[in-house]
């Protein structure tokens, strides 16, 4: 009898499966456990989504064409529920979205949700925005209209108020296992001398003492609970949750904060050596059960600490990662009008291989970290990073004078001077501040634009958050909300404008310059070759510390993009001959020696 497909996908991993696990584990008995829990999901899984699975099997590579565009929303915001964002996925279409990220919609706990991120079940939606029924319609929905289906998946903790939580609450030991619990805070103050503080203003400290006088793991805040991932009933019964949601129709799951889930004493509980022994066993449970499937690793850290969650050729582990250090740079270089940070950080990620991929953005759900590689800006700029946050948090809060910048600060440390920035791209780069004001508005669409062809530009999958195609503004009524106030990451978490969006096809408006600008250069990114993932790319000397400079090449076409990040014309000096056109006005240069560019304005200049 000819074994099933299942079959023969879990006998190309079994050996190195088996062996990872029972390296962590150490039970064989958990682990044919493990493999009889895959193949119940598999089981599960119907026949479209199997089709599907054989259909980009055989296509690797599906996720990788330069014509994926992707957004980010807020259910709620959005259209109020699932069936809400069903009724408007003509509008998204017509936005070019091919790739649909949800942000959290699980249930959870209301006021003591931390934006969704706090799931107290994860089979069941926040009766709000529908119910689990109502997602998997809606991604049967996408999948008919090419579009694929993005959601969270927290892997860190769970709320408090989840079963398993309840039941350690309640003393039974199979429970509390699944937690870091202690009878004193003797563990808990050893702990605390190596593993750094999350929130250090919001949500002090690593652990939460319970009214009986247990004390638990809460890396995060006091009502998520932190996973203990050392036993292995918490990452057969994680996984089979990840594959509900994966059976369900979701074509991407987002691991939130993958480097915080293992955790020992005397260590700073981020990035251990079995955070990627576990998520490379996850990389072969889609492999052998969903491989339509994609993980999308969050790692809010510097490249040297991302770049290992991609794994290896042989070994693979996330498919795709975010490009955190890019976008906290780029808005570095928009304050500053110094490219120089911005260069160093694309030369370090053109050196990684091409099948690294990124997730390419300029805003999201959360705040911008300035985690920015202050030893290289002390060295050549005697930059202090202190005084630096500082003058960057004034900035883009419109502080500093001459700033156009309107954003808001999140856990403000004045001590350590390391408070984030909250803010729409928008608002951030000067639409709010030029209300009534038509050169100081032109002056920001403008920026706004070109921040955004330089997202375009960038190897991998763009993602827009949902409103900034139409300039959406800061929601300062946040403040009024009692659910919201203490978080100031809801500045950028409004509700969508469908008034402003209604004069997207007028040019005249700011709505319609955001809008049909976009479309005209994701339409261009499309159809040209030299944005394609596998086209080589190379940061170029531009002549002027306010520019930065690509080459994209591929077989013998050549795109030269080029980024003016100062306020003022800037000349351009590209060691380049021959004819170029510019894609987006049909400009022709002979050679690019130089190129004038507009204020915060930017170029793509084809060869020939």
């Amino acid at each position: 009898m000819r074994p099933s497909i299942f079959d023969q996908r879990l006998a190309r991993h079994y050996d190195e499966l088996k062996w990872l696990y029972c390296e962590l584990y150490r039970d064989e008995a958990a682990f044919s456990d493990f493999v009889e829990m895959l193949r119940r999901s598999w089981e599960e899984r119907k026949k479209p989504l199997r089709d599907q699975d054989r259909k980009r099997e055989a296509d690797p590579d599906w996720y990788r064409r330069r014509d994926l565009l992707g957004m980010m929303l807020y259910v709620n915001a959005f259209a109020g529920d699932l069936n809400g964002v069903k009724e408007k996925l003509g509008y998204l279409r017509e936005c070019g979205v091919n790739y649909l990220h949800l942000m959290p919609l699980l249930e959870s706990p209301k006021g003591r949700s931390d934006g969704g991120y706090a799931v107290s079940d994860f089979r069941k939606v926040q009766p709000s925005l529908g119910t689990m029924e109502d997602l998997e319609s809606l991604a049967d929905a996408c999948r008919r209209r090419g579009m694929s289906l993005c959601l969270d998946f927290v892997m860190n903790h769970t709320s408090e108020d989840h079963a398993w939580a309840k039941r350690a609450r309640a003393g039974e030991a199979e429970y509390r296992d699944r937690y870091f619990f202690y009878d004193s805070w003797d563990i808990p103050r050893e702990f605390e001398k190596t593993v750094p503080q999350v929130f250090p203003t919001t949500a002090p400290g690593s652990f939460t003492e319970l009214p009986d006088g247990s004390v638990v793991m809460t890396n995060f805040y006091p009502y998520q609970w932190d996973l203990n991932y050392a036993n292995p009933a918490v990452f057969r019964d994680m996984t089979e949750n990840l594959l509900y949601l994966a059976n369900r129709g979701i074509d991407v799951i987002r691991l939130d904060a993958i480097p915080y889930i293992w955790k020992e004493l005397s260590t700073g509980c981020r990035n251990l050596p079995q955070v990627h022994t576990l998520s490379r066993m996850l990389r072969m449970v889609t492999e052998i059960v969903c491989p339509g499937v994609l993980l999308l690793g969050e790692v809010v850290m510097e490249p040297v600490k991302v770049a290992p969650y991609f794994g290896t050729t042989e070994k693979p582990e996330c498919h795709m990662l975010y490009n955190v250090t890019t976008m906290a740079a780029t808005w570095h270089t928009l304050a500053t009008g110094d490219a120089s940070l911005l260069k160093r950080q694309m030369e370090a990620v053109c050196a990684l291989p091409k099948d690294f991929l990124f997730l390419n953005y300029l805003r999201c759900h959360d705040d911008i970290g300035w985690g920015l590689d202050y030893p290289w800006l002390a060295q050549t700029s005697g930059t202090d990073e202190v005084a630096h946050k500082k003058f960057l948090n004034d900035w883009f809060t419109g502080k500093w004078p001459g700033s156009p910048s309107r954003g808001e600060l999140y856990n403000d440390d004045p001590r350590l001077g390391d408070a984030r920035l909250c803010g729409t791209t928008a608002s951030l780069c000067g639409v709010e501040a030029a209300e009534g004001d038509p050169a100081l508005l032109e002056r920001a669409v403008a920026c706004d634009l070109t921040l955004h062809a330089w997202m375009l530009s960038q190897s991998g999958i763009p993602v827009i958050y949902s409103g900034d195609e139409v300039g959406r503004l800061n929601d300062w009524s946040y403040h009024d909300d009692p659910d919201k106030r203490e978080d100031s990451r809801y500045l950028h978490r409004g509700n969508f404008p469908w008034d402003l969006a209604e004069r997207r096809t007028d040019p005249k408006t700011c709505q319609g310059k955001l809008f049909q600008g976009l479309r005209q250069m994701e339409a261009i990114r499309a159809a040209e070759p030299c944005f394609d993932a596998r086209a080589d790319v190379t940061v170029e000397e531009s002549g002027s510390t306010h520019v930065l400079a690509l080459s994209r090449r591929m077989g013998e076409r050549e795109l030269v993009c080029l980024f003016n990040f100062s306020g003022g014309f800037v000349h351009a000096r590209v060691d380049r001959d021959g004819g170029y056109t510019d894609l987006l006005y049909g400009t022709r240069h002979h050679g690019l020696r130089d190129v004038e560019l507009w204020p915060n304005g930017f170029a793509w200049l084809l060869r020939g």
